[in-house]
This record gives C-alpha cells, sequence and structure tokens, in this order.
C-alpha cells in the first residue's frame, strides 16, 4: 500500500442541517445571527411554488419579518449579480437567506462578498482572492444536485468572455447549510434529472481527482452509490420519498468532496457550452460527462473500476481495465434512462462552434489541472467532436 503523501485542508459550513423538516431550522439560526432584518433570496420559480413564503412563515415564529429578492436568474450573470446586491444594500438588511438551486445559493454568495468587500465580482474571481468574510447568510437547498449550499465557490456567467468563471474561497462556506429532501418533492423531473446528474459529476470528479484525499473519498463514493440507485425513481416517481431522502442525501454527499477536492474537466469542458448557448449547468456537465471520462478512466483504472462497482455494475470476470470502463458505461446509461441530451447538437450548438470552446476549457486551470489526465488542446476538441 502506498501512502497518501498530500495533506490539504477539510472544509465545511459552520452548521449543517439534513434530514425531514430541517426547513424549520432556519429560524433558531436566524436569532442565533442574531437578525434583525432578514432577506430571502430566491428566483421566480421558487418563489411561485411557495418556499420563499414557507420560510417568511418560519422565521415569523422567531419575529423575524423577512422580505423577499425573487428575481434571481438561471445561470446568473455578473450584471442580474450587481442588480440583487444593489437592492439588498437599499433594504439594509442584516441576514440574508439563499432559498433555491445553484444559482440562488451562488447569487446569496455573490451578495455576502460583494457588500461587505466592495468592488465587481470579477475582482474575486479565481482561487483565495475574497480578503473578509461577508454578511452573515443561510443556505437552503431546494434541488438535489448543486452542492452549492456546501461548497466554497460561487459561479457566474461572464457575458463579455462567454464563460462561467469561480470564485473560491473559505469565505464563500455558508453559516449554516439546511437540506430538508421534502422541499425537492415539487421539483418536476426534468430539474430532477439535471440537477441529479451534476450531483453525479460532482461525486465522481471529486473522487478521481488530483485533489481527492481519504477524506473526500469516502463521500464522494457514497454520494454515487445512492444517486445511482435514487435518480432514476426520484425522475419517474417524484413523489417516492426514500428515493428523494436518498437523492437529498447523495447530493449532500457530493458538495462535502466536492468543497474539498474540487471538480474536474468535465466541468471546464462544460462551462463554455453553458456560457455561450446558455446550457443549463447540470445538462451540460452531464452531456459532457461520458466523453471526458473515456479519457480519464485509464489515468486510473483501481478507481474507475470502484465508480463502476458503487454504480450497482457487475465485475465478475472482468479483467481491471474492462472493470474500470464499465463506470464510463454505467454513467452513459444512466444519463440516457432520466431523459439527459446526449450531444451537443441536441442542444442548439452548432459543428462550427465547437472549436472555439477550446480555449475556455483551457482557461480553467484550477479545473483541468485537477483532472486525473492531463489534457492537451487537440484532446479537448476531440472530446468536444465527440461530444456534438
Amino acid at each position: 500500500m502506498v501512502l497518501p503523501t498530500q495533506v490539504l485542508p477539510f472544509r465545511l459550513p459552520a452548521t449543517i442541517y439534513f434530514g425531514i423538516d430541517a426547513v424549520n431550522k432556519v429560524a433558531d439560526e436566524a436569532v442565533r445571527c442574531q437578525a434583525k432584518r432578514p432577506v430571502i433570496i430566491c428566483d421566480p420559480g421558487v418563489a411561485k411554488a411557495g418556499l420563499a413564503a414557507q420560510i417568511q412563515g418560519i422565521l415569523s415564529k422567531a419575529s423575524l419579518t423577512a422580505e423577499v429578492y425573487d428575481q434571481v436568474e438561471p445561470e446568473p450573470t455578473v450584471a442580474s449579480l450587481d442588480r440583487c446586491v444593489e437592492w439588498v444594500r437599499q433594504g439594509g438588511f442584516d441576514l440574508l437567506v439563499g432559498v433555491g438551486g445553484g444559482s440562488a445559493m451562488d447569487t446569496t454568495k455573490g451578495v455576502s462578498v460583494l457588500l461587505k468587500n466592495g468592488g465587481s465580482i470579477r475582482d474575486y474571481f479565481g482561487i483565495d482572492k475574497v480578503p473578509q468574510r461577508g454578511l452573515p447568510y443561510i443556505l437552503v437547498a431546494t434541488t438535489a444536485g448543486t452542492g452549492a449550499e456546501i461548497s466554497n465557490n460561487a459561479v457566474f456567467l461572464d457575458v463579455e468572455q462567454k464563460l462561467k468563471v469561480g470564485t473560491v474561497s473559505p469565505h464563500c462556506l455558508a453559516d449554516v447549510a439546511i437540506v430538508d429532501p421534502l422541499l425537492t418533492v415539487s421539483m418536476p423531473p426534468s430539474v430532477t434529472a439535471a440537477t441529479g446528474m451534476d450531483a453525479l459529476t460532482h461525486a465522481i470528479e471529486s473522487y478521481t481527482a488530483v485533489k481527492a484525499t481519504p477524506l473526500t473519498e469516502l463521500w464522494s463514493l457514497e454520494s454515487i452509490r445512492l444517486i445511482a440507485k435514487s435518480l432514476r425513481t426520484a425522475v419517474c416517481r417524484g413523489g417516492d420519498l426514500q428515493a428523494r431522502y436518498d437523492m437529498a442525501l447523495g447530493s449532500l454527499d457530493a458538495g462535502i468532496a466536492l468543497a474539498n477536492a474540487s471538480a474536474g474537466s468535465v466541468h471546464a469542458l462544460a462551462y463554455p457550452l453553458g456560457g455561450t448557448y446558455r446550457v443549463a449547468h447540470g445538462v451540460s456537465n452531464a452531456m459532457m460527462m461520458p466523453y471526458v471520462l473515456e479519457y480519464n478512466y485509464l489515468a486510473d483504472i483501481p478507481k474507475f473500476a470502484k465508480v463502476a462497482e458503487a454504480m450497482g455494475e457487475c465485475l465478475d470476470g472482468l479483467c481491471p481495465r474492462e472493470a474500470a470502463y464499465k463506470a464510463v458505461e454505467a454513467v452513459r446509461k444512466l444519463s440516457q434512462d432520466v431523459g439527459i441530451p446526449q450531444r451537443m447538437r441536441d442542444v442548439g450548438v452548432p459543428d462550427s462552434a465547437v472549436e472555439a470552446f477550446v480555449p475556455g476549457a483551457m482557461a480553467t486551470a484550477r479545473l483541468m489541472d485537477n483532472n486525473p489526465r492531463r489534457l492537451t488542446e487537440k484532446e479537448v476538441l476531440d472530446i468536444y467532436r465527440r461530444a456534438w
């Protein structure tokens, strides 16, 4: 046995709640934060579903009146973040409660950073560029996929670059993260599928990442197991509470691993696709994943065989390489079964656009350098062409 030599930090939000009715802890934590004027940040869909009003009701039990900002955009741009920052600044709020999927939670993180540190979020794109902690905030997940409630990064679309760019910092860790499986029951099948495959991407990439550690690997593998066994049911029968519970827990586990081991080339190649054609993050990750894994699996055959095993594949009688490739096949089958588009052409990307994605993918060094196999520009272009 070769002992791992790298020693990396393992960071999480200060407080995490998971379980049925965990959302009711919002009031206790708001009081603990000494909030006087909380604001709920969400998108129109979350508000329409009544989830913002539900949290307003919970906060009212602690004699707190919360206003609602419900104009978060899907795949938020820098400009959309700026609008939210200005609205919150004018309101004089002292606690942010981000409610929703990754878009709402990343927007909440960005608001917290900018209200305290000033400037534009572009000033903080990259790793460890946020000088100090911002306004306190609670994140409440309503999807089982993004892991944003746990992660230490916030991603925004920079329209000028036509690229999604991340701010990565311990100051982007929530004060409180809340994951209540009951809040995910109202998700439609398409959102369940996209966010679920996003969580699976987090789990597999963090497990095979250069920065993976024995601590992160525990969370990654358990996440893969939970998602592989429950995503199909959650998509096909959304009211199945066991499937929703397992998906919420699998997403949380993946988020914990992702926050500490980070992602790899699947995310790097997906960002230009989402940035240029506004393809949902979970869909773009799911589309790129089988093609990237086909390149990656040879870099760590034992680990990819473990991925296949966690996904329920029968490996009896297979040589190590065949067992590792089963992970690629398992991901592709799951993606197909839950209705994810399989090629970029299926979401309106023309063949002529593919080559232009390469520089954007290669520029995301924090992800490309964390990939288990080094990819050149030629290999990245080949992956894009296979995925087209």
